[in-house]
């Protein structure tokens, strides 16, 4: 019990406080270091987002925009080089909507290298997203995208493929809660 009030006064601190301080090394070292979160060298969080879970991986050189919402209750691994665009949601965890208690339902999500995930997108329980796949803004991604495919829409359905052989890292760190980069 006392284990369990430790973390959400933890997760409390980050998402109440320390998620809008404007300096991404408090924030990458509460996320590293109290979290427990694993995030990869050249990986940007920036202000507003919203951590839940405690099995939260995210690799080196992606950046997490303003205001997402990341869910790692059931398990949440994002890979290298990977771009969140704002406001976008992750969610790892549903529930039986038949089920007469209501029945939780993990469902690890897992966003390999190179994905785009445009504004405001969300992306289902379960979801898996292959490497260089993009999911247009404001997609709803309810089921598993091949390497390299675009996929848009509510429910998202594939529109195309991403050229292959990608080599960029998308390393964005603007100043503050703005857009703006020394």
């Amino acid at each position: 019990m006392l284990r369990n009030l430790a973390a959400a006064v933890a997760y409390y601190l980050y998402n109440g406080f320390i998620t809008h301080v404007p300096f991404y090394s408090i924030r990458h070292a509460y996320l590293r270091g109290i979290l427990g979160f694993p995030i990869g060298r050249g990986t940007a969080v920036h202000m507003g987002c919203f951590f839940t879970g405690r099995r939260i991986s995210i690799g080196a050189d992606s950046v997490i925009n303003r205001r997402c919402y990341l869910d790692g209750r059931a398990g949440l691994v994002i890979g290298d080089k990977v771009s969140v665009s704002p406001e976008c949601y992750i969610l790892s965890l549903t529930h039986d909507v038949n089920s007469p208690d209501f029945k939780a339902i993990p469902k690890p999500v897992e966003i390999k290298d190179y994905v785009w995930l445009g504004a405001r997108c969300i992306i289902l329980p379960g979801v898996t997203l292959g490497e260089g796949c993009v999911a247009a803004a404001g997609a709803v991604v309810s089921k598993p995208a091949e390497d390299y495919a675009i996929v848009a829409g509510v429910p998202a359905r594939k529109i195309g493929d991403r050229q292959r052989g990608l080599n960029y890292a998308p390393r964005y760190f603007p100043l503050f809660d703005t857009d703006i980069t020394l």
